[in-house]
C-alpha cells in the first residue's frame, strides 16, 4: 500500500500529474536562479558578488511575503487544478522574458526576473500543499508529502547542476546562455502540459470575498492558526527550516571559492550534497512514519541539523585549501570528506524534521481554510527568509564574520528555536518518547487496526499487562488516544507527562475519590462529543499473574451516556517484559534483551447496544491468545 511504500504513489493519476508539474517547476527556477548566482559569483569581486547573491535570494522569496495572503484566498476560492493550469501558463511568459534578461547582460534585469518567478511560485504555494490532502487519503498524506519534498529537492539538485555546469559556459563565443533560455522556456511549457492531467479539485470556500490587504489578511489567519497550537507551532518550525536552508545554501557559492578556494564544479557538489541528503531524509520519514504523522521523528531531525550544523563550522573554519583546488584536490584535502558527510546529514535531518511539520499543518487545518492556513506559512517562511538574507549581509559584510563562524551561530541558533518549539508543543517530545520505546526495546507488529475508524467518538478496549500498554498503542494506531487510565499509573514520573500530553484521563474508584470519578466520567462523554478516540483498559489494574482479570462494568456506564462503537484489542508478547509485573515487581532488573517481539490485534467494531462486560472480556481474550 501507498502508505508502506511512498512510491506507489507515483502509479496514481490523484498525484503523479501534480508531481510532475511541482518537479518542473522547482527545476526551472533552480536552473535560473543558480546559473544567476554562479554567474555572480565567479565575475564580480567577492564584495560585490555577496552583496548581489544575498540581494538576489531576497528578491525571490520576497514575492511570498507579498502576495501569498492573496494567493491563499485565491486558493481556497478557486478549483486548484485550474489556479494550477494558470500559474503555468505565466511560467511560460515569465520564461521569454528572463530569456531576453540574460541575452542582455544586466545583472539588475536578470534579477526582476528572478522577481517575477518568486511572484509565480508565491501563488503555486498555496496550491501545492493545499490540494494533497483533498486528492490524498489521510494515511497517505505523510507518502505524498515526502515525495513531495524529495521531489523538490531532486529537482533542486537537477536545476543548481545544469545551471551552475551552464553557468560556466556563458563566456565570450559560448553557447551557455542559449542553452539557460531554452530550458526555462521548455520545461515551463512542459510543466503546462502535466499541469492539464491534474484531477479536479473542488474550492472549499467559493463564496470567499478576498482581501487584498496582506497585512491584515495575515493577521486575521495568524489569529486562526493560533487556536491549534500544533499548527501554529508546526509554522514556526517550518518557517525556522527555511531560514537554516537559506542561509546555508546562499552562502554555498562563496563558501567555495573564498573558504574552500574551490571552483563553479565544487560549488554544484557540495549543493548536490546538501539535496541528495534532503531527499533520502524525506524518504525514510516517510518509510519509518508507516502511514501516521510520526512527530517523534521532528526532535530527531532538530537535534542532527544543530549537531551537523556545528560540525560543519568546525571542520570549515579549519580547512586548508591548496593553491588550485579542483574537485579531484579537494577529495585529496584533509577535512573535506567531513564537509561532505556534513552537508548531506543537515539534509537528511532536515527531511525529518520538515516532512511530519508540513503533514500535521495540513492534517489539522480545517479545510475550508487550508489554503489561507499555508499561505500564512508561505509568509512566514518569506519572513524568516528574508531574515536569513540580512543575517548573512549583517554577519558576513558588517560584523565581518566568517561563513563557518556563520555556520556555527545558526546551528546554535536552531537548538534554542527547537528547544522553543518543543516547550510550546510538548507533544513533539511525548511522541519521540513513544517511537524511541517502539523501534528500540519492542518491535511492535499489528494486525487489524485497519478496524479502527479514521474519525469519528469510538473506544478502544484493551487488556493491561504493562506500564507501557498506552505508549505502545499509542504508536500503533494511525489516530490520537485518549486513554482513560487508573490515576496512580497515570502519575507516574516521566509517564505523567506522556499521558498529560496526549490528554488521558485518569480515573480510580468511587469509593476512594468521589469527586475524580465524576470529573473523569464528565471529561469521558466530553471527549466522545468532540469525536475523540478513547481507550479504557476495562480490567481496572495491570494483572499480576498475565493472565485476563474480570472486565469491570465501567465501560457499559460508558455506553449507556455515549453509544458509540468499541474495537476489541489485544497486546501480545508484553508479560515478563521489564514493564511488566512478572515475578511480583516492575522495573526490578535491567532489560535483559531488547527489541523483543510484541504484537498489537484489533478485532471488528462492536456497536454499543451488543457491549457487556463478560462479552467484551471473551473478544479480547480471544483476540490475546495464549500470547501473554
Amino acid at each position: 500500500m501507498a502508505d508502506n511504500n511512498p512510491f506507489q504513489l507515483l502509479g496514481s493519476r490523484r498525484f503523479l500529474p501534480f508531481f510532475c508539474t511541482q518537479f518542473l517547476g522547482a527545476f526551472n527556477d533552480n536552473v535560473f536562479k543558480n546559473a544567476l548566482i554562479v554567474m555572480i559569483a565567479f565575475r564580480l569581486a567577492a564584495s560585490e558578488a555577496n552583496f548581489l547573491i544575498n540581494l538576489a535570494a531576497g528578491l525571490f522569496i520576497l514575492p511570498f511575503f507579498l502576495f501569498s495572503a492573496t494567493a491563499g484566498q485565491i486558493a481556497d476560492k478557486t478549483d486548484k487544478s485550474i489556479l494550477i493550469r494558470r500559474i503555468k501558463l505565466a511560467e511560460i511568459a515569465i520564461g521569454v522574458f528572463g530569456a531576453f534578461a540574460l541575452f542582455s547582460g544586466n545583472n539588475y534585469l536578470c534579477l526582476a526576473i528572478l522577481f517575477l518567478l518568486g511572484v509565480q511560485s508565491s501563488f503555486f504555494g498555496p496550491v501545492k500543499y493545499a490540494i494533497l490532502p483533498q486528492h490524498l487519503r489521510k494515511t497517505e498524506l505523510v507518502s505524498g508529502n515526502a515525495l513531495v519534498e524529495m521531489g523538490t529537492f531532486v529537482s533542486i539538485l537537477l536545476g543548481t547542476i545544469v545551471g551552475g555546469l551552464l553557468a560556466g559556459r556563458t563566456g565570450e563565443g559560448e553557447s551557455g546562455i542559449l542553452w539557460i533560455s531554452g530550458i526555462v522556456v521548455t520545461v515551463a511549457t512542459l510543466g503546462y502540459l502535466a499541469a492539464r492531467a491534474i484531477p479536479q479539485a473542488i474550492a472549499p470556500a467559493p463564496d470567499l470575498k478576498i482581501n487584498y490587504n496582506p497585512v491584515s489578511q495575515t493577521r486575521r489567519i495568524l489569529k486562526e492558526a493560533a487556536k491549534t497550537p500544533s499548527v501554529f507551532y508546526a509554522i514556526i518550525g517550518i518557517s525556522w527550516f527555511w531560514l537554516l536552508g537559506a542561509a546555508y545554501l546562499t552562502q554555498i557559492p562563496s563558501l567555495t571559492k573564498n573558504v574552500l578556494g574551490g571552483s563553479e564544479s565544487l560549488v554544484t557538489l557540495l549543493l548536490c550534497c546538501f539535496t541528495i541528503g534532503v531527499a533520502i531524509g524525506s524518504i525514510l520519514c516517510g518509510r519509518l512514519s508507516r502511514g501516521r504523522v510520526e512527530l517523534g521523528l521532528v526532535p530527531i531531525g532538530a537535534a542532527g541539523l544543530t549537531v551537523a550544523g556545528v560540525l560543519l563550522g568546525s571542520v570549515t573554519g579549519n580547512f586548508s585549501p591548496s593553491t588550485e583546488m579542483t574537485v579531484a584536490t579537494f577529495w585529496s584535502t584533509d577535512g573535506a570528506l567531513s564537509i561532505l558527510v556534513n552537508l548531506t546529514l543537515i539534509g537528511i535531518f532536515g527531511g525529518f524534521y520538515i516532512v511530519p511539520l508540513y503533514s500535521m499543518m495540513q492534517a489539522r487545518s480545517a479545510p475550508e481554510i487550508r489554503a489561507r492556513i499555508i499561505a500564512v506559512n508561505n509568509v512566514l517562511n518569506a519572513l524568516f527568509m528574508v531574515v536569513a538574507a540580512i543575517m548573512g549581509i549583517v554577519f558576513l559584510n558588517i560584523l565581518g564574520a566568517t561563513i563557518p563562524q556563520f555556520f556555527l551561530i545558526i546551528a546554535l541558533m536552531n537548538a534554542a528555536v527547537a528547544v522553543f518549539v518543543f516547550t510550546k508543543v510538548p507533544e513533539f517530545t511525548m511522541r519521540l518518547l513513544i517511537w524511541l520505546l517502539s523501534h528500540t526495546m519492542y518491535r511492535v507488529k499489528h494486525e487489524g487496526l485497519e478496524q479502527v475508524p479514521e474519525e469519528g467518538p469510538a473506544i478502544i478496549a484493551c487488556n493491561h499487562v504493562s506500564y507501557v500498554d498506552a505508549l505502545l498503542l499509542a504508536g500503533a494506531v494511525h489516530r490520537p488516544i485518549r486513554f482513560i487510565m487508573y490515576k496512580p499509573i497515570y502519575e507516574i514520573p516521566v509517564l505523567h507527562f506522556i499521558f498529560k500530553t496526549s490528554r488521558a484521563i485518569p480515573i480510580c474508584s468511587k469509593q476512594k475519590d468521589p469527586e475524580g470519578y465524576a470529573r473523569a466520567f464528565e471529561a469521558i462523554e466530553q471527549g466522545l462529543k468532540d469525536g475523540d478516540l478513547l481507550c479504557i483498559f476495562p480490567e481496572g489494574q495491570l494483572t499480576k499473574d498475565g493472565e485476563l482479570q474480570p472486565f469491570k462494568a465501567g465501560i457499559e456506564k460508558i455506553l449507556q451516556r455515549n453509544p458509540v462503537p468499541v474495537i476489541p484489542m489485544a497486546l501480545q508478547g508484553l508479560w515478563g517484559s521489564f514493564f511488566s509485573h512478572k515475578d511480583g515487581h516492575a522495573f526490578s532488573t535491567w532489560p535483559k534483551r531488547f527489541w523483543s517481539s510484541v504484537k498489537v490485534v484489533a478485532g471488528p467494531p462492536l456497536a454499543a447496544a451488543a457491549v457487556k462486560a463478560e462479552v467484551l472480556q471473551e473478544k479480547v481474550l480471544a483476540l490475546r491468545g495464549q500470547q501473554r
